[in-house]
């Protein structure tokens, strides 16, 4: 009978992500409260590219400004 060495991870790794939605209320420039009703975030790899394919929901536009690819994929932009 022959045993073979594995390798445990029993620590949970960090992932990079961009939030889209947050339930804080947050102040625009123009002065308008925006809040979700939900928090929301994409996992995105070292490049900045996402991990999935679809984003169900809406996403805030001060994301979809500054991350271009996440505009693409999102349903609609709040």
């Amino acid at each position: 009978m022959q045993l073979k060495a594995v390798t445990f991870s029993f620590f949970p790794t960090v992932h990079p992500a961009v939030v889209i939605r947050q339930r804080k209320s947050y102040r625009r420039k123009d002065g308008v409260f925006l809040y979700f009703e939900d928090n929301a975030g994409v996992i995105v790899n070292n490049k900045g590219e996402m991990k999935g394919s679809a984003i169900t929901g809406p996403v805030a536009k001060e994301c979809a400004d500054l991350w271009p690819r996440i505009a693409s994929n999102a349903g609609s932009i709040a």
